[in-house]
C-alpha cells in the first residue's frame, strides 16, 4: 500500500483534508478546460488511488464557478487534427483510460457541479458514483457539435444506466444542454443545492461515506461496475462472495458489537 495525500500535481489542485481528496482543475479563466496533461495526470492518479491508504473518497469541486468546459479547443482539438490515426487512438484509449480509472479507484467519488460541465466535463461527472449541482449548472454531451461521435470515453454505456436509453440518445445525438433540473429529475444529480452551500454538501456527503466501512464501499463500488454485464445469477453469486468476504472484516464484529452495547459503530476500514 502506499500514500497519496502529500501529492503535489502540476495540472490540477489537489487537497486531502480528512481522507477526502478535493480536485479542482485549474483554468477558471477558461472555465476550466482540460489538456493532454491534465488527462494523464488525472488518469495516473486514479491509478495510484486504488493503492492508498490515506484517501477514502475523492470530490471534484468547480473552481471559478465553473466545472469543467471539456477538452481545450487550442490545446487539444486543433492539434487533433493534424494527428494521423495511430496518435489519434493514442489519444482517445488515453482519455478512456482516465474513465476506467474512475471506475476502478476502488474509493467512491463525488462531483459537485455549478456552470460550465461539458464535453469532458460531463464525462467527468458521469462517471462518478454520485453528483450534486446548482440550479445554475449546464451539462452538456456535445460532441456531434465538434463533428464527432456521442460515444466518447463511455458516454453510450455508462449514460443510458444513469437516466435511460431514450434520454441518453436524445443528448449524445443533439449535444443540447441538459439544465439541473432535468439532471435531477432524470436521476443524473442526485441533487440539487444553491452555489453557496454546494461544495459543503458535497464534502459533507464524502464525510459521511468514509465514516462508514471504507473497505465494503470499495466492494460496493466494484460490484456495481462489475454487474453490468452479469446476469442476474452471476450478480447473485458475486455479491454472496462478496458479502462474504465483508463478514470476515473486523468492521463487521465493530457494528455487531457496538449494536450489543446500543453505541454507534467506529470504523476502520479493515
Amino acid at each position: 500500500m502506499s500514500t497519496i495525500a502529500k501529492l503535489k500535481p502540476k495540472h490540477f489542485l489537489w487537497d486531502v483534508e480528512g481522507k477526502i481528496a478535493k480536485i479542482r482543475l485549474d483554468r477558471p479563466e477558461r472555465k476550466n478546460p482540460l489538456t493532454f496533461d491534465s488527462y494523464a495526470e488525472l488518469r495516473d492518479t486514479f491509478r495510484d488511488l486504488v493503492y492508498a491508504e490515506d484517501v477514502d473518497a475523492a470530490v471534484f469541486l468547480p473552481n471559478g464557478g465553473n466545472f469543467c468546459s471539456g477538452g481545450d479547443v487550442h490545446d487539444i482539438i486543433g492539434p487533433l487534427v493534424k494527428m494521423d490515426m495511430k496518435q489519434l487512438l493514442a489519444f482517445t484509449r488515453m482519455t478512456g483510460d482516465f474513465v476506467k480509472a474512475m471506475l476502478n479507484c476502488g474509493k467512491p467519488i463525488i462531483s459537485a457541479v455549478d456552470g460550465v460541465a461539458v464535453g469532458a466535463g460531463a464525462i467527468i461527472a458521469m462517471a462518478s458514483d454520485i453528483r450534486i449541482a446548482t440550479p445554475e449548472a449546464k451539462t452538456a454531451f456535445l460532441f456531434t457539435r465538434v463533428g464527432l461521435a456521442g460515444c466518447d470515453m463511455g458516454a453510450c454505456a455508462i449514460l443510458p444506466r444513469i437516466i435511460g436509453q431514450g434520454r441518453a440518445a436524445e443528448l449524445l445525438y443533439t449535444g443540447r444542454t441538459m439544465s439541473a433540473t432535468e439532471g435531477e429529475r432524470w436521476g443524473f444529480y442526485n441533487r440539487l443545492v444553491d452555489a453557496a452551500a454546494l461544495e459543503a454538501d458535497a464534502l459533507d456527503m464524502a464525510a459521511r461515506i468514509v465514516s462508514g466501512p471504507t473497505f465494503a464501499h470499495g466492494i460496493t463500488k466494484t460490484q456495481l461496475n462489475q454487474e453490468w454485464s452479469m446476469g442476474l445469477d452471476q450478480a447473485i453469486e458475486a455479491e454472496a462472495q462478496a458479502q462474504a468476504i465483508c463478514m470476515q472484516t473486523g468492521d463487521f464484529e465493530r457494528a455487531y458489537n457496538a449494536f450489543v452495547a446500543k453505541e454507534k459503530p467506529v470504523f476502520e476500514g479493515n
